[in-house]
């Protein structure tokens, strides 16, 4: 198991396969590897009857390599370490640091899985899975990788109590940068079965951490607070930061907030005219020529005399 321990005093970790479903999943693969190896052998065997003996030797050769030594190479390769057997078996392989295996991991354990599986029966790589604290055969050391199992129980994660309402808020300038992983698992575990607990038992366990913790974080210890409310309380700050920080957004570029002008719609095609068909177009009778009648004539206007303007007086309007 890992030490990994996540924003909610959850640890993470992998579970390494035993020697029992290992074997299981190895005898699968030999099964699978060997029915597949025994019917190409046989086709090939009728297939090269009219050869030699030492090209017949060296057909043999090449499928048993390819079979017992590529096949399985190439499937947990491909396959990022889950094989057949491994597949029905519930098991993968993986890195030492939990990522998927490579080609040089895959070529590694093979190559060796020849001499501790298959020259030997499987006795050097059942010798070194029962001494390792892992359960790794050769293969696995030489190559850095681990065999894990991916169908694990699930078990159910018990949520931390919330705290009181007068404490929300109240530890947001607390500096929890020096709290260690193993102290939030221990206060996690606390809050979450301390109604199980002996009350005089909890509330010392309450007291022995919240000192713990004050003397992680260098803050006073805060007057007139339960220990276990003191405990609730700094959890959930913690738990609210890091939410906070996963759900950030994401800091805006040069060219954040700029949308591009949408571009004109085009203009509507006028519909053409449907052009009549002929001779069914009406025929317009022409219409004769009418003279205007002349105008009349128009008396001539006298002119308008000018008028003069008023002198200014002293005398303001009300406004």
């Amino acid at each position: 198991m890992s030490d990994l321990v996540t924003g909610d005093a959850v640890v993470l970790g992998l579970r390494p396969a035993r020697l029992p479903s290992r074997g299981l999943a190895i005898l699968l693969d030999l099964a699978v590897y060997v029915t597949g190896y025994v019917l190409i052998s046989v086709g090939l065997t009728v297939a090269t009857a009219s050869l030699d003996l030492a090209a017949q030797a060296a057909v043999a050769v090449a499928t048993f390599l390819l079979f017992l030594v590529g096949v399985p190479i190439a499937v947990e390769t491909l396959s990022h370490g889950r094989s057949l057997g491994k597949l029905a078996c519930g098991l993968r392989v993986v890195r030492d640091d939990g990522g998927p295996i490579r080609f040089r991991h895959a070529l590694v354990r093979g190559s060796m899985g020849v001499v501790e599986l298959i020259l030997t029966f499987g006795s050097i790589a059942c010798i070194a899975s029962l001494v390792s604290a892992r359960g790794r055969r050769l293969g696995d050391v030489f190559a850095g990788t681990l065999v894990v199992r991916e169908r694990v129980p699930g078990t159910r994660v018990m949520p931390v109590p919330p705290p009181p309402p007068w404490l929300a808020g109240r530890f947001t300038g607390l500096d929890l940068s020096a709290v260690p992983d193993g102290l939030w698992l221990a206060i996690r575990q606390y809050l979450t079965r301390m109604n199980q607990l002996d009350p005089q038992v909890g509330a010392t366990m309450a007291v022995r951490l919240a000192d713990d913790l004050v003397a992680r974080t260098g803050a006073p210890p805060p007057a007139g607070v339960p220990a276990a409310a003191f405990l609730m309380a700094v959890v959930h700050e913690r738990q609210t930061r890091d939410a906070a920080r996963a759900f950030r957004p994401a800091p805006a570029g040069p060219g954040a907030g700029y949308a591009p002008a949408p571009a004109p719609a085009p203009m509507p095609m006028p519909m053409p005219m449907p052009m009549p068909m002929p001779g069914t177009m009406p025929v317009v009778a022409p219409v004769p020529y009418v003279a205007p009648a002349p105008a009349a004539p128009v008396a001539p206007v006298a002119p308008v005399p000018p008028v003069e303007a008023p002198r200014a007086g002293g005398f303001a309007p009300p406004a």
